[in-house]
């Protein structure tokens, strides 16, 4: 390659990867920094809770829209515009009051940007480079990724603890704006036959969606099913299992729109034959378990940090340390130095590495234990995100030809931000259940406390008990006017009852990360890109590189894998 086409195809790569940087640091900022966030808004940790998760849930909701958007504009004019608007948004959320206005700027402008950005990232990697050279492509933008994870609470901790959080979101305006001017360097990628985006199942989709991880969202609140003590029951049940029912058939009526539109000519939102497509969906399927264990784990190690053991953001950013060096070490060091190893068998000790470190963590987590019992849990956890991270991406995208890999960026990213959004409010919800519910049996049950004192947070708290700090609890309770040794009584109750909510919200993950070692299964055995050996299994099988008829359903063997595709019939697709 001449050194000048090396150096622009360089440029975009850096102003991909950068995208992709961007796109995933907000996250690890803000649970770094939640005490410190809340504080700044007037707000509380479940306050903030519902700022990660809306904002995970608006992309989640969008990312299959906003790839189509994409291939109507142009990729690279769909990145532009998302930088536009994410900038914007990160500029409100930089100069935010209150909560409304940190949703409104974080949730919501950025959401929408990210959902134009990153669908477009994985189309323009196709356009950018010659098919040899895209693995190693999308294998450093997937590192990007990596690394603001990594960073993030590092860089979150810094600016916070010396400055403001408010800096980080400032910064990223700043690099949005170098990404726009580099964005000149990129080659667009080139559009198909122009067609009506499906808007029926775009609102179908982001409902279905929507009202489902809301239930979850409520759940610590209203209960699962029975509903909890002062809160809304719907026909005698809590809300949360009724809005979850509801998100799933509006969800299943989405598929069923899906097909009709097939089955008219038109070009839906999401193409049915897709999801046949046994290598699509395993890396699916693990992208969401990868997201929504990360998401719980990154919200409840930070709240444990910051607010039980009350250290400052940087000093948490540290402690976090661990788990940024080893998933660096995984997502880099697996694809150089075992180029073809089994992705199955890498995802599988991916998740059992987070396993591990989840199982440890809540085996070590009790009254009294120090910031040290973080440590090896979170470097396993590292090792196992960068050994998902290194191998699920290439899965994916490879299972397509490269004129789909846009809807395959939508429907990766939709994944992983559903993942994500429900993992932290799976993590939240089962926290502040389990805290509230230790917290007012305990103190009905401590001689040291009065009996109209048990009496009225039973009523007052009923709803859930905020997730504080002893400083917090002592000093709302001496200004309440209550004795120094009630004080105590109800401190220590407090503190008991922050880890049980704790424990409790990992033991849920660790139920998930045996879900996914389960659905590891579904990985293929063979080395992305290299050829079969004569295998007709569903892990032998080679991807289809070729597009199929658009209107038909994919053809399958005996044993259920995709099979070869036809050649091209010459058909011209549906506007």
């Amino acid at each position: 390659m001449p050194r000048t086409a090396e150096r622009a195809t360089g440029i975009v790569l850096l102003t991909l990867a950068s995208g992709q940087f961007v796109m995933t640091l907000d996250s690890s900022v803000m649970n770094v920094s939640i005490a410190q966030v809340a504080h700044d808004v007037g707000t509380t940790v479940t306050g903030i809770q519902t700022a990660i998760t809306l904002y995970t849930l608006v992309m989640a909701t969008l990312m299959i829209p906003g790839g189509k958007i994409g291939g109507l504009i142009g990729r690279r004019r769909a990145f532009v515009i998302g930088c536009v608007i994410y900038a914007c948004g990160s500029f409100t959320t930089a100069l935010a009051p209150n909560l409304g206005v940190l949703i409104f700027g974080w949730s919501f402008l950025e959401g929408i940007g990210a959902a134009l950005i990153m669908p477009a990232i994985v189309a323009l990697v196709a356009s950018n480079f010659a098919a040899p050279d895209r693995p190693r492509a999308y294998g450093l933008v997937a590192s990007a990724g990596a690394i603001a994870v990594a960073a993030g609470p590092l860089i979150g901790g810094l600016v916070t603890t010396y400055w403001t959080w408010r800096y980080v979101f400032a910064g990223e305006v700043v690099i949005v704006a170098v990404i726009l001017l580099l964005t000149r360097k990129i080659a667009d990628a080139p559009l198909g036959p122009r067609f009506r985006l499906d808007l029926v199942g775009a609102a179908l989709s982001a409902i279905g969606l929507g009202v489902a991880v809301f239930g979850v969202l409520r759940s610590g609140e209203w209960g699962w099913v029975q509903t909890r003590p002062g809160g809304p029951s719907w026909i005698g049940l809590s809300p949360t299992i009724w809005l979850i029912l509801a998100g799933l058939l509006v969800l299943r009526l989405f598929f069923a729109w899906e097909h009709r539109v097939v089955a008219a000519g038109k070009e839906p939102l999401v193409r049915p034959d897709m999801l046949r497509n046994a290598q699509l969906n395993g890396g699916l399927t693990m992208f969401f378990f990868q997201f929504l264990l990360q998401a719980g784990l990154f919200f409840t190690v930070p709240l444990y940090l910051s607010v039980a053991l009350g250290m400052s953001a940087l000093d948490t950013g540290i402690r976090l340390l661990p788990l940024s060096v080893t998933l660096l070490i995984a997502a880099v060091g697996i694809p150089r130095f075992f180029p073809r190893a089994s992705p199955r068998t890498v995802v599988r000790w991916g998740v059992a590495s987070l396993l591990g470190g989840i199982v440890s963590l809540l085996a070590g987590l009790e009254v009294g234990a120090g910031a040290e019992v973080v440590t090896v849990p979170l470097a396993l956890a590292g090792l196992g995100v960068g050994a998902l991270a290194s191998q699920l991406g290439a899965v994916t995208v490879s299972a397509v030809p490269d004129e789909e890999s846009g809807d395959v960026g939508g429907l990766q990213n939709t994944l992983t931000n559903l993942g994500a959004s429900l993992g932290t409010a799976l993590a939240g919800s089962v926290l502040i259940a389990g805290l509230t519910a230790t917290f007012l049996q305990g103190v009905a049950d401590n001689p040291a406390v009065r009996a109209e004192i048990a009496a009225t947070a039973q009523v007052e708290l009923a709803g859930g008990v905020p997730f504080i700090s002893d400083a917090q609890v002592e000093e709302a309770l001496t200004a309440a006017g209550l004795p120094d040794d009630e004080v105590a009584a109800i401190t220590a109750e407090n503190e008991a009852a922050r880890i049980t909510g704790l424990r409790a919200s990992l033991a849920v993950l660790a139920v998930v990360a045996l879900l996914a070692l389960f659905f590891a299964r579904l990985i293929p055995t063979r080395p992305v890109g290299e050829p079969a050996a004569g295998g007709t299994g569903p892990d032998d099988s080679a991807p289809p590189r070729e597009p199929q008829d658009r209107d038909e359903p994919a053809a399958h063997d005996a044993a259920g894998a995709p099979s070869p595709p036809a050649p091209e019939d010459g058909t011209p697709q549906a506007p």
